[in-house]
């Protein structure tokens, strides 16, 4: 029997029935991964605390169809970042979370520092 009379639920090798089912494979177009249990068992925090970080800006998440929260792979680091502000200073997490926007504002002049002085380097090197 061809390949074309054969029926849809037939097993190519042994031409017996198999059953059917609607393949769907569900893939996360995003780069949020991790549910809101597997960051609070990866952070060793409870859901309750990941989610006031949430909350307050300290943590980034996204939300599904369903209210659930998604996290990116990244998140435990991100909590352990967190973590170390509020020990090693002794901040309470609203200043926690204006330390870590002046952190990223510095990182982000430090890497357009270092791209303008790449710049400067190629344009001497042409002359």
């Amino acid at each position: 029997m061809s390949d074309d009379q054969r029926s849809p639920g037939e097993d190519a090798a042994h031409g017996r029935a198999v059953a059917q089912y609607p393949l769907v494979r569900i893939c996360r177009s995003t780069p949020y991964e991790l549910s809101l249990s597997g960051v609070a068992r990866r952070s060793g925090l409870s859901p309750d605390l990941v989610r006031r970080f949430v909350a307050l800006g300290l943590l980034d998440a996204e939300r599904d169809a369903h209210g659930r929260l998604w996290f990116r792979t990244t998140a435990p680091s991100a909590i352990a970042r967190v973590q170390r502000l509020r020990a090693g200073l002794s901040l309470n997490y609203a200043a926690v979370g204006v330390v870590l926007d002046l952190l990223d504002r510095i990182d982000l002049l430090e890497r357009a520092l270092r791209r303008s002085q790449r710049a400067a380097e190629e344009r001497t090197q042409w002359t």
